[in-house]
């Protein structure tokens, strides 16, 4: 088997299909180091997150679906933390939940809204509830915090660490790593010949070609519509004093965001600095992906200034500035698939919520390869062996991406100065499928 892409779909599928066949003979190729993508630069969160709203997913796949989906992903939280254990690697996973800050009444209604339609579909106050001001200094707390909502089901951890020590699993399995290898064409199998993968240092062929390529799956031939490259960026604070984290809260590294329509996302490091992101950064033609457009300094200044915002008391300088391409698939949902004619398969497309999503991704996957005639629990999930249509082309494709960037900020202008509801925000929704 050759898998091409070296982050967390590529390594979690090289570590999944050698838990059912400790034989395998795997080859890993990766056009710079494992984890220089995404997996190495996100923000650490490992949730029980999908990229669709519920609504969307009860109407495309239905309530079973739905209810399947749901419970495998919180159980994958705690199995995801569990097998970096058995694993021997430290990713500083420390399951603490997630904080979603109410900072106006606006986000106050709203978030209170998203609570009580979650407990209408079965959520219990265990998975997810409401906190109130008072309640939230046993968590954490932002200025302006009129109350939260609450999930137990998330994880925060250190990205870079945890696809390095995969990395360093797979190496010691046997699992053999070329990186600094760019892939240049993925070619089917026929009846004739098995697949293949063509890079700048030689050909491999074998029984199966995994494409674990994420944001950078644009690059290769014939992909330029199949995912848009969206680009998060971040930053980082120096440590922060005892005294910050004592008024702050975070004991138990919770991750935060807020009710905002353009999204944020922060956690508190095991090093004590927090470190912050959001989306917001432009989208480039012809989902064009380059090392130049991972900076962007208007969009640092604005997470600057957004978390000074969130923490008035936060002092010193930001010490770090990073970012990346994730894959947002034209209809925001993964995939999972394997062509037993072709020997091609594919995962990916996670919109940001990888973390865990990869891992459970890349069991089905592990499942329809080593056994396509049974049914799991992870190949009965409505992603696998569907694919998502592609994106429209050039210019409608730069023109509703950035319209839906430009919504988003325009509705938290509008909402921060009315303190009403902004028509451009219930206009992304509609766009959104929320």
């Amino acid at each position: 088997m050759v898998i091409v892409g070296g982050g967390y779909s590529g390594l979690w599928t090289a570590r999944e299909i050698l838990r059912r066949n400790t034989n395998a003979r795997i080859a890993l190729v990766e056009q710079s180091v494992c984890g220089y993508g995404a997996s190495g630069r996100n923000g650490g969160w490992a949730s029980a997150l999908y990229p669709l709203g519920d609504d969307a997913v009860l109407e495309r796949h239905g309530a079973r679906a739905f209810e399947h989906l749901r419970a495998l992903l919180r159980r994958a939280v705690d199995e995801l933390g569990s097998s970096l254990l058995d694993d021997g690697v430290d990713a500083h996973f420390a399951k603490g939940g997630s904080l979603k800050f109410a900072r106006t009444s606006l986000q106050e209604s709203r978030l209170r809204d998203d609570v009580a339609a979650q407990h209408d579909k079965g959520q219990r106050e265990s998975d997810v509830r409401w906190l109130d001001e008072r309640e939230l200094y046993d968590f954490g707390y932002v200025a302006g915090a009129r109350g939260a909502s609450y999930t137990t089901h998330c994880a925060r951890l250190h990205p870079a660490r945890l696809v390095r020590g995969l990395s360093d699993v797979a190496e010691r399995l046997g699992i053999q790593l070329f990186e600094n290898t760019k892939v240049t064409r993925i070619e089917e199998g026929t009846q004739r010949r098995r697949p293949r993968v063509v890079s700048v240092g030689g050909t491999i062929r074998a029984g199966v070609v995994v494409r674990a390529t994420e944001g950078f799956t644009p690059n290769l031939p014939g992909e330029r519509r199949r995912v848009a490259p969206i680009y998060s960026l971040m930053i980082a604070t120096e440590p922060q004093p005892e005294q910050f984290w004592r008024d702050a809260g975070f004991g138990r590294y919770e991750t935060f965001a807020d009710g905002r329509h353009n999204i944020i996302y922060g956690q508190r490091t095991d090093d004590d600095r927090i470190a912050f992101g959001g989306r917001g950064a432009p989208y480039h033609f012809g989902s064009s992906v380059e090392e130049r457009f991972d900076e962007d300094p208007r969009t640092f200044l604005a997470l600057e200034r957004t978390l000074r915002g969130l923490f008035p008391a936060f002092t010193g300088v930001i010490t770090h500035r990073w970012g990346g391409p994730l894959a947002l698939p034209r209809d925001r949902e993964p995939s999972v698939t394997f062509n037993p004619r072709t020997g091609l398969a594919a995962t990916g497309g996670f919109t940001g919520d990888g973390v865990v999503l990869s891992r459970v991704c890349a069991i089905a996957l592990a499942d329809l390869i080593t056994a396509p005639d049974q049914s799991t629990d992870h190949t009965v999930l409505p992603f696998v062996q569907r694919h998502s249509r592609k994106w429209e082309p050039e210019p409608v494709r730069w023109l509703g991406i950035n319209a839906g960037r430009a919504l988003a900020a325009h509705a938290d202008r509008v909402e921060d100065v009315t303190g009403h509801p902004s028509r451009a925000g219930a206009l992304l929704d509609r766009l959104l499928g929320e």
